[in-house]
C-alpha cells in the first residue's frame, strides 16, 4: 500500500492496521506525561506503562514536572527507559506537555495524563496505525473511575483493567458516544472535537509541524491542538483496543456551567468553524473564519480600494484580507518622490498600513492555516456583499474541498477549505497539482457566478396614471361685506 494513501475526508477505511501481538513494530516512540502533583496516581500510571506490550527498547517515557511541590520523584514501578523533566520556564499543561515533546527522541509522540492507566495494549494499538502511515493522529479511549485502593504491584500484575477497577460502574467519555455515532469518526465533519485528550499519538515532526500545544490556551488546550491539527490535514483515528481509566471524575463533570464559560473565550478566539462562540456583532477575533487574497501587481491604487472595501464591508465580517504585491522592492532611504516607479504600490502600503485587517505580503503562504477557508479571485472583481457567505454555505453542505467559481470573462474565483489544502500538501510533491489531489480526497466544485454575485436589483416599473379630466364650476362672485350689510338696510326699511 501506498505510505501516504490519498483518504477521503476522516475516513481512514482504506488504511489496514496490523492485528495486536502479530506484528513486529519498528518505530521509536516517546510517551510525554505532564505532572504537577498527584504522586500516588502517577506511580499507578507508571506501572500500567512498565508492562505494556510495545517492545520496551523503543519506548521512552518522559515524566515533566510541572513545578510539583514537593517535587515528582520516579517510583520502583516504571518503565525500563523513564525520564524525570523539570520544567524551567513557563507553567501550564501545554508547555509542559512541550518541554516534553523537545526532550523525546521517539518517532511517535504519545501524550498521555498523570492520572490514566492504561490496558497493557494501549500504546501498541494507537502506535500500530503510524506504522501504516504518517499523517494520522491515533485516539486511546477512556472511561472514569473512582480511585479504589490498590496497590502499583496490583496494576502492573492485572491482566486486564476490569481486575482492579470497577469498569460496570465507571461512568463513560462523552467522545465515546461521538465516535459511536459517526462510524468511528469516518463520518464525522469535524474529528477533531474528540481529539481532547488524555491520550493520543501522533508523528513527532507533525507534532512540531503545527507548533505544539499552545502556551496562552489555559483551558481547552488539546480541542484548539487538534483543530489545528485538522488544518495541517491529518486524519483522526481512534481505536477501540487502546483502553485506560481516567482515576477521578474531571473539572467539567463537578461545575459544568463554569467549566463551560472558562474554555469558551479561548476556543471562541481560536477555532473561527465554532461558529455559536463568534455570535457578538461587530467583534474581531484572534483567528479570522476567512482569508481573501488577492495579487495587487502592476495594479492601480483605486482598483485596490474598491477590491478591500467591498471585502471588509460584506455580510460576513469575519475576514482578513492580504495583498499580495513585490513590497519588498519598496525603498524607505529615500523620499516619496511623484515619479517614483513603484508609486501605486507606496501609496497602497500606506493607504492601508495602519489596518490590522489587512496584511501585505510577497508571497502567499501554502495554505492559510488555521484561519480554515481562503478566497482567492482576480482583484478587479470586486465581492458581492454576499459572496463569502454564499461559497461558505455552498461547501459546508458536503465539506467540499474547492469551490471554483467560471466567471464570464474565462477567469475564476476560488474558495479553498485550509484543511483539504493541508492534506494535499502532505500528499504532492512540489510542482504537482494540488487540486487533482483535493479533488481525490474533498472534492473539487464548479459552478457559475449568478449566485455568488446577484445582479442588483432592478428597480419596478412605475406607472403614470393619465390626468384626470375636472369639471370646472363657474366662478362664484362675492360681494364686499359694505354692500351685502347696505342691501338688508334697505330690505328691513321697505313698507310692506
Amino acid at each position: 500500500m501506498n505510505a501516504r494513501p490519498a483518504l477521503r475526508q476522516n475516513d481512514y477505511s482504506p488504511v489496514a492496521a496490523p492485528q495486536l501481538g502479530a506484528w513486529s513494530p519498528a518505530l521509536s516512540l516517546s510517551v510525554v506525561i505532564p505532572a504537577h502533583g498527584g504522586q500516588d496516581k502517577l506511580d499507578l500510571t507508571l506501572a500500567a506503562l512498565s508492562v505494556q506490550t510495545y517492545p520496551e527498547h523503543l519506548m521512552e517515557v518522559l515524566v515533566v514536572d510541572d513545578g510539583s511541590r514537593p517535587p515528582i520523584r520516579l517510583p520502583e514501578l516504571r518503565p525500563v527507559n523513564t525520564r524525570l523533566v523539570r520544567v524551567r520556564d513557563g507553567w501550564g499543561i501545554s508547555n509542559a506537555v512541550n518541554t516534553g515533546a523537545k526532550a523525546a527522541d521517539g518517532e511517535i509522540i504519545q501524550r498521555l495524563d498523570a492520572d490514566m492507566v492504561a490496558c497493557r495494549e494501549h500504546l501498541e494499538a494507537l502506535a500500530r496505525w503510524h506504522h501504516v502511515t504518517d499523517y494520522l493522529v491515533t485516539i486511546g479511549m477512556k472511561k472514569f473511575v473512582e480511585l479504589p485502593p490498590v496497590t502499583a504491584a496490583q496494576v502492573a500484575a492485572a491482566k486486564r483493567l476490569d481486575e482492579v477497577f470497577d469498569l460496570e460502574g465507571a461512568r463513560a467519555s462523552s467522545t465515546e458516544a461521538t465516535i459511536a455515532k459517526t462510524d468511528g469518526l469516518r463520518k464525522s465533519r469535524n474529528p477533531y472535537h474528540v481529539c481532547t485528550g488524555p491520550t493520543f499519538a501522533l508523528p513527532r515532526e507533525v507534532f512540531h509541524a503545527v507548533g505544539g500545544l499552545d502556551p496562552n490556551v489555559a483551558r481547552g488546550e488539546d480541542t484548539e491542538f487538534s483543530y489545528r491539527l485538522a488544518m495541517h490535514g491529518v486524519v483522526f483515528v481512534p481505536d477501540a483496543d487502546a483502553q485506560a481509566v481516567h482515576l477521578g471524575l474531571p473539572a467539567q463533570h463537578r461545575d459544568r456551567e463554569r467549566a463551560v464559560r472558562a474554555v469558551e473565550p479561548y476556543l471562541a478566539h481560536r477555532i473561527p468553524l465554532r461558529r455559536d462562540l463568534r455570535k457578538d456583532r461587530g467583534r474581531r477575533w484572534l483567528v479570522p473564519y476567512v482569508e481573501v487574497v488577492l495579487d495587487v501587481t502592476d495594479t492601480s491604487e483605486s482598483v485596490v480600494r474598491q477590491a478591500v472595501a467591498a471585502a471588509l464591508d460584506g455580510k460576513l465580517q469575519d475576514v482578513v484580507v492580504t495583498l499580495v504585491g513585490p513590497w519588498s522592492r519598496l525603498d524607505d532611504s529615500r523620499r516619496f518622490a511623484l515619479s517614483d516607479p513603484c508609486f501605486e504600490l507606496r501609496l497602497m502600503r500606506d493607504l492601508f498600513a495602519h489596518d490590522d485587517r489587512i496584511r501585505l505580503i510577497d508571497e502567499a503562504a501554502p495554505t492559510p492555516a488555521p484561519t480554515p477557508f481562503r478566497y482567492r479571485g482576480p482583484v478587479d472583481v470586486p465581492l458581492h456583499r454576499a459572496t463569502l457567505e454564499r461559497m461558505i454555505e455552498s461547501v459546508q453542505k458536503d465539506l467540499t474541498g474547492v469551490l471554483v467559481v467560471d466567471l464570464p470573462d474565462g477567469r475564476t474565483a476560488r474558495l479553498e477549505r485550509t484543511s483539504a489544502l493541508g492534506r494535499a500538501v502532505l500528499l504532492t510533491e512540489p510542482g504537482d497539482d494540488l487540486d487533482e489531489v483535493i479533488d481525490t480526497t474533498h472534492g473539487v466544485r464548479h459552478e457559475p457566478p449568478d449566485r455568488f454575485w446577484p445582479a442588483p436589483a432592478q428597480p419596478e416599473p412605475v406607472t403614470i396614471p393619465a390626468p384626470v379630466k375636472v369639471a370646472v364650476e363657474p366662478p362664484v362672485t362675492v360681494e364686499p361685506p359694505e354692500k351685502t350689510l347696505l342691501r338688508r338696510l334697505k330690505s328691513a326699511l321697505r313698507p310692506n
